[in-house]
């Protein structure tokens, strides 16, 4: 009697090891990477934060921030990208996940706020202001407490020493600040504001501004004579880095207005 079989029919599946995807590993990779990053730089600038902390106890918070921020400035590259937010999440009530604080970037005090997956160009002034997050500034923005910082109804007393107002300007969710514009107020959620406009009032959600002082030409979300086409010089800063960093953010805004002039912002 023939003893059965214990070979495997040819017919039979045998599934081998599970094929890893390259893109999740490359991605599992970079994550990793970037973790060790911000943990080394966490450690690397942990003397700074120690002797902010001690020279805040003595002359104050207000006083001991603005040299900090001034030197953090001017690192250089992608390693001065970390090093600005392991300071600043250190330092400040909220730097999130994914924070791009571009080089040259100056704070004026220690209660601005960044969230998440934010872009601030190269060269931004900010006062203690919020940017929450997927905001976009691109370079030489200011965003300031408000236009009147200082009193000027007298004149027997310098400007300087006459009290102000200052209030703390928010740009919302989302928005998108083109290069070299002020903002002295408040910007709504996924707002896009021209390059060099000067927002001197509160913007609407969705609302598209431009020029000087900013005027709303249209509404994102609604549908009207007109067209807004965005061109971003700078890529997204999402989990990979920017291959160029501190790349500018360039807007153009083309409407329709009444004159039929074509505007144009950058």
């Amino acid at each position: 009697m023939a003893s059965p079989s214990l070979s495997t029919p040819a017919n039979m599946y045998c599934p081998g090891p599970p094929t890893a995807n390259p893109e999740e590993t490359r991605s599992r990779v970079h994550s990793a990477a970037m973790a060790l990053a911000d943990w080394a730089s966490a450690l690397t600038v942990l003397p700074c934060v120690l002797s902010f902390r001690i020279a805040g106890a003595m002359a104050g918070r207000d006083r001991a921030f603005p040299g900090w921020s001034q030197a953090f400035a001017l690192v250089p590259g992608l390693t001065g990208v970390y090093l600005r937010r392991a300071f600043y999440r250190a330092v400040l009530p909220r730097c999130a996940e994914g924070a791009w604080l571009g080089f040259g970037l100056v704070i004026s005090g220690p209660g601005a706020e960044f969230g998440r997956q934010v872009y601030v160009g190269p060269f931004c002034s900010l006062g203690e202001v919020i940017l929450e997050d997927d905001v976009l500034l691109g370079a030489h923005v200011s965003v300031i407490n408000g236009g009147a910082q200082h009193g000027i109804e007298r004149t027997d007393v310098p400007i300087r020493d006459q009290p102000g107002d200052l209030p703390r300007v928010t740009v919302g969710n989302g928005s998108w600040v083109g290069d070299r514009a002020v903002i002295m107020a408040d910007v709504g959620r996924q707002c896009v504001i021209g390059a060099g406009a000067v927002v001197n009032r509160p913007i609407p959600d969705y609302a598209v501004a431009v020029g000087v002082p900013a005027r709303v030409v249209r509404f994102r979300d609604r549908p009207g004579p007109g067209s807004a086409a965005a061109h971003v010089g700078t890529p997204s800063p999402g989990a990979a880095e920017p291959a160029g960093s501190d790349q500018d953010v360039h807007l153009e805004i083309d409407c329709a207005p009444a004159d039929g002039a074509r505007t144009g912002d950058r």
